[in-house]
Order: structure tokens, then C-alpha cells, then sequence
């Protein structure tokens, strides 16, 4: 009797810590908190028509509070990109690279006499690019990849990060009068996308489905 077995190597990849749940639930809250509380202490300020970066610029009222929580936000992304082992490590790295650009906007405020200093506007606009770019190149294949890192929901993800930071440039552009309220939509887009992925991977590994774990295979055949 012949008989021929075959299985498959099970790979298990270290879930999301929890620190990372951490880090990613932070940055939303964080982020909406620290602005709310900045624009409180601003006179005269429409978070509908005027920016969140005006709230840290140079000689805006307590302008501490607005720059601190674009640093500790950005800590939490970088925190969060490391804590994403399930993602494609380019993803991972691009999310990183986007909070760095986010410390570096806190660094090169806006100055008086312009509303846009040349640092400020790269750094920004390099943040911007990277936090939408970052699902692109995170995402797996595979029926037991967490559904926030399969490449429809991905490209999906993208897709609206890309509208609402395309919408948020044009009301820069033509001082339509709702950049301040463009920029919180999409600020609130992008930080919660992060934690909608790591909580997806949590709900994965927990259900025994992480993104680079294959099921075992065994074929027999017998032959008398």
C-alpha cells in the first residue's frame, strides 16, 4: 500500500500588543480633544473657515496646546506603525513616515505676516500624502487577512482619504470659506483608520484568522 501525506507549515505572526490599541485609540481622540480645547482659547476663531495649524501658529493665544497635541499625536502613529505587524512592513513604514512629517508641521509653525511658510506647507503636504498612501502598500491577500488589510477595503480606504484630502486642498486653493472644517473631516479620517485596521487584526488573531496564518492542509492518498 502506498500512501502519500502531505501538510502544510502553519506560520503565526505575532499579533497587534496591546499598546498598540493603545496608541491607535489615542491619536482620535487626542487629536479632537487637543483642537477643541486650542480653538477655546483662540479669539475670534471659525473652526469651520480657519485651519487647525492656526491654533499653533506664532503668536496665537496659548499656542502650546495645539502644538503639543500634533506631537503626541504623531508619537501615537509612529507607536502604531510599530504595533502593526500584521501590515506589509511598506505600509507600516509610509504610516511612520507620515507621523515624523507631523512633527516636523509642529517644528515649522506658521509665522506672522504669512499664513503658509514654505516648510510648513512640504511637511504638511508630505504628511497628508503619506497618511493616505499608507493602506495602499499595508494590505494582504489571502481569505484569513483581517478585513482592514484586504486590498478592496484598502482601496476603498484610500480612495476616501484621497476625496477628503483633495476637497480640504481646494478650500486652501480658493479660500472657499470650510478649509478649517475639510481639514477636521479628513484629520478625522485619517487618524481612525489606523485604529479601525488594528482593531480589525485584534478581532482576527482572537478568532484564530491572523493575516499570514494559513490553515494546515493534509492530503491522503492510498493506492493497494
Amino acid at each position: 500500500m502506498l500512501r502519500l501525506a502531505a501538510a502544510a507549515t502553519v506560520v503565526t505572526v505575532r499579533a497587534v500588543p496591546w499598546w498598540g490599541v493603545v496608541s491607535s485609540a489615542a491619536a482620535p481622540v487626542l487629536m479632537a480633544g487637543g483642537w477643541t480645547v486650542a480653538a477655546a482659547f483662540q479669539p475670534h476663531y471659525n473652526p469651520v473657515a480657519d485651519t487647525v495649524s492656526a491654533l499653533a501658529a506664532v503668536g496665537a493665544s496659548d499656542r502650546w496646546v495645539m502644538t503639543l497635541t500634533f506631537l503626541v499625536v504623531a508619537a501615537c502613529d509612529v507607536v502604531t506603525g510599530l504595533a502593526l505587524r500584521p501590515a506589509r512592513v511598506p505600509g507600516r513604514l509610509i504610516l511612520i513616515a507620515g507621523a515624523v512629517a507631523g512633527l516636523l508641521v509642529a517644528a515649522n509653525p506658521e509665522q506672522p505676516g504669512t499664513n503658509y511658510p514654505l516648510p510648513h506647507i512640504i511637511f504638511g503636504a508630505a504628511g497628508c500624502v503619506a497618511l493616505v498612501a499608507w493602506p495602499a502598500v499595508a494590505w494582504r491577500r489571502g481569505p484569513s487577512v483581517p478585513w482592514g488589510l484586504r486590498p478592496a477595503v484598502s482601496a476603498g480606504a484610500v480612495a476616501v482619504l484621497l476625496v477628503l484630502l483633495v476637497w480640504f486642498g481646494a478650500e486652501l486653493i480658493t479660500a472657499g470659506g470650510q478649509a478649517g472644517l475639510a481639514e477636521r473631516i479628513f484629520g478625522a479620517g485619517q487618524a481612525l483608520w489606523p485604529l479601525a485596521v488594528v482593531v480589525s487584526c485584534r478581532y482576527a488573531a482572537r478568532a484564530g484568522r491572523g493575516p499570514s496564518q494559513a490553515p494546515s492542509t493534509a492530503a491522503v492518498a492510498s493506492d493497494a
